[in-house]
């Protein structure tokens, strides 16, 4: 394995090492200050809900339950939380889709440590179709303490079930580091 060193009036000695394969290696870095972030270290996370059905109460937020990862890069979701290792920000996206009820009002939000952060689309469902909705935002998380959950409400009166199945398409939660601290 070869190496370069930089040596810098005042701020000691970089040491970068090239890997131990065969072809060109090559990072180039930003003209700028603050943290060079390389993709083995940006976590990021797809999950979504199997067939279990969860039942919302009426007008009650209730925390959504993803129990099945696609990826989790840097293992930092579990029990349908995101606690990132690494300080950033994050884009936050998810979905929930509800059944066919006429006049049935629906709610996503972003929780952050256990408090509503950003809220998502409300929708009233036409009695002819279901009714997906979703939230998106980027979010500051410290690296240690800070976690993300995804809670749902609806207002139909009664209690209801989120649209079941075993499918990624239809009640998921995501999130990816966009930038370090």
């Amino acid at each position: 394995m070869s190496s370069v060193v930089i040596s810098g009036n005042t701020s000691g000695a970089i040491t970068l090492s090239a890997p131990d394969v065969s072809g060109t290696n090559t990072a180039t870095l930003p003209a700028a200050t603050g943290t060079v972030m390389v993709s083995g270290n940006m976590p990021a996370f797809s999950a979504y809900a199997d067939a279990t059905t969860q039942t919302l109460a009426n007008t009650t937020y209730t925390k959504i339950l993803f129990q099945t990862e696609e990826f989790d890069t840097n293992n930092n979701f579990a029990s349908s939380r995101f606690t990132p290792t690494v300080a950033g920000y994050y884009q936050v996206n998810s979905q929930l889709l509800f059944p066919a009820l006429a006049g049935l009002t629906c709610l996503v939000a972003i929780y952050k440590n256990g408090a509503d952060f950003k809220e998502g689309t409300r929708t009233a469902i036409a009695a002819a179709s279901s009714g997906g909705v979703y939230v998106s935002a980027l979010v500051y998380c410290n690296g240690s303490t800070d976690y993300i959950e995804i809670y749902g409400q609806q207002a139909s009166g009664i209690s209801q079930n989120l649209a079941g199945g075993n499918n990624q398409f239809l009640n998921y939660f995501q999130a990816s580091m966009v930038r370090s601290a």
